[in-house]
């Protein structure tokens, strides 16, 4: 086995193996992450030698075990013994089980708990969960990987000196804290699904694991609508990844995609899915996210969207999340019913908003109904404004494609 598939082994299988490890530890959250990083440092260094065991995840659990065994006994002897860990259960413990959603669940709901500020709850949940490194998550919050190291480690800390616990909440008080955890959820597919920076606009594996996290939302409570909306949104989205590039990695966009291609059996589960969060909560803001996206999936061409209904239902979301990103959807969905005009006249009225200085699809959007209404001037202006800010190479060919489009040529 070579280094990259190690490397894919490590994306697939790490957040479950941390999350057995932390349970075994007690709830030491960096001594697990610091010893299954190790077991995978020991397979980078012998399995394409002597190849990959039977049941990897077994040996790499087995190892992360050996290690974190030596690790204790010599702070037993040298410093303060971690207390709640029991040795003898720890170097018994069999290594073959498969991890059971349990331990993820408690993991999430450590990660998401309500003490933690928002941002380092998406970085714990991505680093410890879904296995991204420091440098990625950095990439991802725009910040110094020095920063989100420092980040990572406070949460980390804050979870041990404040007594966190590695629990499942109670039923009473599961409810409240579900919203934060399906926020964080949607926060990995979405970066996953358009990531904000690199070579790859797609990174399948966020968008899997995000998804496989959804279901066990889903599963734990099933009489509750908003984690079967949140499910049906990422896999309406989903059904059209492979088809939002091209062969050479080039952005397409939704209406010039081959909707032959969609995945039809993820779009049939996700529209049956809409119907049961509607029946169960009514029109929750991740269920009327996912009827828009229904709208998109079902329309055969994309001339034949219902761009009204959308509008209308970007309404009715607006009126529960009155956010600018909400306000920006809603504006490029008007510009589509009733005209680039219009759409320029609403992005007009948020263009002072804070949270879109920094927006580069503020400027791309605006800058396309520019182009659409033959203003080369604002349109080139407002692409190169979104160049500045987009760090995903396959936008950016797209954004420079669009640029040189509305660029006058140069002379002979």
């Amino acid at each position: 086995m070579d280094s990259a598939s190690i490397g894919e082994l490590y994306r697939k299988e790490s957040g479950a193996i941390v999350a057995r490890m932390i349970r075994a530890l007690g709830g030491d959250f960096a001594l697990a992450e610091e010893v299954v990083q190790e077991a995978f440092e020991a397979a980078l260094a012998e399995w394409p030698a002597s190849g990959a065991p039977r049941n990897e995840r077994a040996w790499l659990l087995a190892t992360a075990r050996h290690k974190a065994i030596d690790r204790l006994r010599r702070r037993a002897r040298f410093e303060t013994p971690l207390d709640g860990v029991d040795l003898e259960a720890l170097r018994t413990e069999p290594v073959d089980e498969p991890s059971g959603a349990e331990d993820q669940l408690r993991l999430i709901f450590t990660c998401c708990h309500p003490a933690l500020a928002l941002d380092a709850q998406v970085a714990l949940t991505l680093r410890t969960l879904c296995g991204l490194t420091t440098d990625e998550i950095a990439r991802a919050f725009f910040v110094e990987p020095k920063t989100m190291a420092q980040r990572l480690v406070r949460a980390q800390s804050k979870i041990r000196i404040a007594k966190i616990p590695y629990v499942v909440p109670e039923r009473a008080d599961l409810a409240d804290r579900l919203d934060a955890v399906m926020g964080v959820v949607y926060l990995v597919f979405n970066e996953g699904y358009a990531a904000t920076g690199g070579d790859a606009l797609l990174r399948r594996e966020l968008c899997s694991e995000a998804i496989r996290i959804g279901r066990l939302l889903e599963r734990l409570m099933p009489e509750r609508a908003e984690p079967v909306a949140l499910v049906a949104l990422m896999q309406l989205h989903d059904a059209r990844r492979d088809t939002r590039v091209d062969a050479e990695g080039n952005l397409v966009l939704l209406e010039e995609q081959d909707r032959s291609r969609w995945d039809r059996s993820a779009i049939a589960e996700g529209l049956e899915r809409v119907e049961r969060a509607l029946r169960l909560g009514g029109a929750t803001p991740y269920a009327i996210q996912a009827a828009i996206a229904a709208l998109h999936a079902q329309a055969p061409r994309s001339e034949a969207t219902d761009w009204q209904q959308i509008v209308l239902l970007y309404d009715a979301l607006l009126a529960q999340s009155p956010t600018p990103v909400v306000r920006l959807n809603r504006a490029v969905a008007v510009a589509m019913y009733e005209g680039p005009e219009r759409g320029l006249a609403l992005l007009a009225e948020i263009a002072d908003e804070p949270d879109l200085a920094s927006h580069h699809l503020f400027y791309a959007a605006r800058a396309d109904l520019a182009r659409r209404l033959a203003r080369p001037t604002a349109a080139r202006r407002d692409y190169a404004r979104a160049l500045d800010l987009c760090g995903s190479e396959p936008e950016r060919r797209y954004l420079e494609r669009r640029l040189r489009e509305v660029s006058p040529a140069e002379a002979e």
